[in-house]
């Protein structure tokens, strides 16, 4: 397993433009980390020299990008937003296939007011194949997180995941979103994870903040065969200047362990 950060981790900082992406990309070089997760949302534009030199960045200071994400949502009621919202993460397919990244993060969505979630199953169902076909053709993978609404649970996640079946679709196991027993869970999606977040914390059932065990939930991973990223994401309380390093240097030694 290789160590990588999510641009997220970064939000405050890249938000509000103290930050840029080439200044988050040498932090990671300086913390030893193999790659960044490039997330959408802080990319000032989407211009094609914006993104060589993106590219031309990592390559200078040795990182690979492990992938990028988006901000989607699928279980929109809407046609035409859910339209819009496919044609968007299209979009950032063809920007991931400039960057050189192999894999794309996505969202399904809450369940919409006034609907069910077997409705929005479905939307999001036939979203992501559209998705996953188009991602297939230009050879990125696509990666569906668990990220509340109707992947709140892992057996949520598996539901969408059976429905899909392709060999451009796996999930991103976000290690602090799962609430109860997260390591049953873990251990039910662990096969068919592609790429990860790893966040500090996860939210107990008391709605109080628990840290992950990392030297268990890493075991979960490497005894399913996982081979692939463990990205940062960072959404403690702490600044992420001080908290991100820290974090990295608890995982490496988990990982040297674990080895």
């Amino acid at each position: 397993m290789r160590l990588a950060c999510c641009a997220y981790s970064y939000r405050d900082l890249l938000t509000s433009r103290k930050m840029s992406l080439q200044d988050f990309i040498r932090t990671c070089a300086e913390m030893g980390l193999d790659g960044v997760e490039l997330t959408a949302y802080y990319f000032p534009n989407t211009e094609r020299a914006t993104l060589n030199e993106v590219k031309r960045t990592c390559f200078q200071y040795g990182m690979h990008i492990s992938g990028t994400a988006v901000g989607n949502n699928f279980a929109q009621a809407d046609p035409a937003k859910r339209r819009e919202h496919v044609e968007m993460t299209k979009q950032w397919i063809d920007n991931a296939v400039i960057l050189g990244a192999p894999c794309i993060r996505v969202f399904a969505g809450p369940v919409p007011e006034g609907h069910t979630e077997d409705e929005a199953f479905g939307w999001v169902v036939e979203c992501l194949r559209e998705v996953i076909d188009y991602g297939a053709q230009r050879g990125v993978v696509v990666a569906l997180e668990n990220h509340h609404g109707i992947t709140a649970t892992a057996e949520q996640v598996l539901r969408i995941y059976r429905a899909v079946q392709n060999p451009w679709f796996g999930l991103n196991l976000d290690l602090g979103n799962f609430t109860g027993d997260i390591y049953g869970q873990f251990e039910q999606l662990a096969p068919y994870v592609v790429t990860t977040h790893a966040k500090t914390h996860y939210r107990g059932n008391n709605g109080k903040h628990v840290e992950v065990d990392y030297e268990r939930a890493l075991r979960i991973l490497q005894k399913a065969g996982y081979r692939g990223y463990v990205s940062i994401e960072y959404e403690y309380t702490e600044p992420a200047e001080q908290a991100v390093p820290r974090f990295a240097r608890h995982l490496r030694q988990i990982l040297q362990r674990i080895a």
